[in-house]
C-alpha cells in the first residue's frame, strides 16, 4: 500500500477547519473521517476492511463499567445545585467569613473546593457562584479583578478534584484506573486550593482596599447553622471518595452512592420532589449523551487516522525529540495547554491523548502522574485569556459594570498560581504517587 502519511496530517488540519467553522465536535470527527477515509481509499492509502473494527470498538465503549461513573457524578452534582444546597452553602460560609478582610473571597474558594468535590462540572459551578457571589462582593466594595479571578479559578477546581469528569474521561483514554486518578489528584487539587487561599489572604493584607470586611449587621450566622450546612456535604464527600480510597467501592459504585446521597440531603432539607429529579435526570442525560456521541465519533476518526499512518508518524516524531523524556513531557504539556484554550476537555481527551499515549508508554512514564499534570494544565488553559472557557462562563452571568477586561485581568494571578502548582507536581511526582501507593496498600 502506498505511503500517504501526509493525508493524516491534512486530516488533522481538516478537523480543526470543521471545528473553527462552528460545526459540532462529534460531527466534525465523523465528517473528517468520512472525507479523508474516502480520499485515502480512492488513492489506495486506506483499507476499508478496517471499518469492520468499529462495531467492536463501540460495543467495548458501551461495556466499559468505568464510564458509568459519568452519569452518576453528573446527577449527584445536578441534584446538589438544583436543590439549592450549593447556594445555601455559599451564602452561609460567606456570612461566616465576611467578618474578616477578604472573607467573601476566601469563602468562594472554600465553597468552590467543596462544590468541585460534589459536582465535577465546571460550567455549573462558575455560573452559580457568578450569580450569587459576584454581585455581593461588588456590593461591598471588592475589586472587580480580584472578585472575578477568585470565581473563575475556584470554580475551575472541578476540572481537578475528584469526582472530576476530566479524570473519568482521561482514565478511559489513557487506560489507567479512574480510582487511581481520583486518589492521585487529591493532593495536587488541595495544593491549588491552598495557593488560592494564601494569595487572597496575603494580597488583601498588602492592599486592604481590594477586599473590605462586611458590615457587622450582615454577619448573622449561628454555629448550628454553619454545622448544618457544611457537615452533610462533607460527610457525603467522605463516603464517596473514602469508599474509593479504601478500596470499598469502584468509582462507578461510589458515584451511585453520591447520587443517592445527594437525593437524601435534598430530602433532609425538604427540597426533594419530582421536578428536582426530572430536571436533574434531563441534564444528566443531555451531558452524558454529548460525551458518548463525541466518544463514538472520535473512535471513527482515530481508526481512519491510524489507517492512514498518522498514529505511527506522531509516535515516531515524539520518541525522536531531542532530550527524550523531559522534552516529551514539556512538548506534550504545551500541546495540551494550547488545545485547552480553544477546545473543551472532552474534545482534547479524544483528539490529543490517543496521539500522546503510545509515546508516553514507550518512554515508561507514570501515566497517573502524567494524567494529573494534564488535568492541572487543562485547568490553567480554562482560565487563560482571551478565550478560556471559564472566562466565558462567568461573562454570561457577570453584572454590566464588570467589563470583559476585568475578568481577563483577574484571571492572570491565578494562572500564575496554577503554573506554580504544575511545577510543584512536575518536580515532585510524590504529590501524586504517594496517596496512590498508600491506597493500594490499604485496599483489602
Amino acid at each position: 500500500m502506498p505511503n500517504f502519511e501526509f493525508l493524516a496530517i491534512l486530516m488533522f488540519i481538516g478537523f480543526f477547519v470543521f471545528i473553527m467553522s462552528g460545526y459540532p465536535v462529534g460531527y466534525s470527527f465523523a465528517a473528517t473521517a468520512i472525507l479523508f477515509g474516502g480520499i485515502g481509499y480512492a488513492l489506495g492509502a486506506f483499507n476499508l476492511n478496517l471499518l469492520k473494527l468499529m462495531p467492536s470498538r463501540w460495543f467495548g465503549t458501551m461495556s466499559d463499567f468505568t464510564l458509568l461513573a459519568i452519569p452518576f457524578f453528573i446527577f449527584m452534582g445536578s441534584v446538589f445545585e438544583r436543590s439549592g444546597l450549593a447556594e445555601e452553602l455559599l451564602e452561609t460560609v460567606g456570612r461566616f467569613l465576611g467578618r474578616i478582610r477578604g472573607g467573601l473571597a476566601l469563602a468562594v474558594i472554600l465553597v468552590g473546593t467543596i462544590l468541585a468535590a460534589t459536582t465535577g462540572v465546571v460550567a455549573a459551578t462558575i455560573i452559580m457562584m457568578g450569580m450569587l457571589a459576584l454581585p455581593t462582593m461588588l456590593k461591598y466594595g471588592y475589586d472587580k479583578k480580584l472578585a472575578t479571578g477568585v470565581i473563575t479559578s475556584s470554580g475551575t477546581l472541578a476540572q481537578m478534584l475528584p469526582p472530576s469528569l476530566v479524570l473519568v474521561v482521561l482514565s478511559s483514554q489513557i487506560g489507567v484506573s479512574v480510582g487511581d486518578l481520583f486518589v492521585g489528584s487529591v493532593i495536587p487539587g488541595l495544593i491549588l486550593s491552598s495557593l488560592y487561599l494564601t494569595y487572597v489572604f496575603v494580597i488583601t493584607r498588602l492592599k486592604p482596599d481590594l477586599a473590605p470586611a462586611l458590615p457587622p449587621d450582615t454577619l448573622s450566622v449561628t454555629r448550628t447553622e454553619l454545622i448544618r450546612v457544611i457537615i452533610p456535604p462533607a460527610i457525603l464527600i467522605f463516603f464517596v471518595l473514602g469508599s474509593i480510597f479504601f478500596g470499598l467501592a469502584s468509582p462507578t459504585e461510589a458515584g451511585s452512592i453520591g447520587a443517592v446521597g445527594a437525593c437524601f440531603l435534598a430530602w433532609m432539607n425538604k427540597r426533594f420532589n419530582y421536578k428536582l429529579i426530572q430536571d436533574s435526570a434531563k441534564s444528566t442525560a443531555q451531558l452524558t449523551a454529548l460525551v458518548i456521541t463525541i466518544l463514538f465519533c472520535s473512535s471513527f476518526f482515530s481508526l481512519v487516522f491510524d489507517g492512514l499512518g498518522g498514529q505511527r508518524l506522531i509516535t515516531e516524531w515524539l520518541l525522536n525529540l531531542p532530550g527524550g523524556y523531559w522534552t516529551f513531557i514539556i512538548v506534550a504539556n504545551i500541546a495540551i495547554f494550547l488545545l485547552g484554550i480553544f477546545l473543551e476537555f472532552v474534545e482534547i481527551c479524544f483528539i490529543a491523548l490517543p496521539l500522546i499515549v503510545p509515546a508516553a508508554t514507550a518512554l515508561d512514564i507514570d501515566m497517573v502522574w502524567l494524567s494529573v499534570l494534564f488535568a492541572i494544565n487543562l485547568q490553567t488553559a480554562f482560565i487563560s485569556p482571551p478565550v478560556g472557557f471559564s472566562l466565558f462562563y462567568l461573562q454570561t452571568t457577570a453584572p454590566k459594570e464588570v467589563a470583559t477586561s476585568d475578568i481577563h485581568k483577574g484571571a492572570i494571578p491565578f494562572m500564575i498560581l496554577q503554573l506554580i502548582a504544575l511545577i510543584i507536581v512536575l518536580l515532585f511526582p510524590e504529590t501524586v504517587t504517594w496517596l496512590v501507593e498508600l491506597s493500594a496498600q490499604t485496599t483489602p
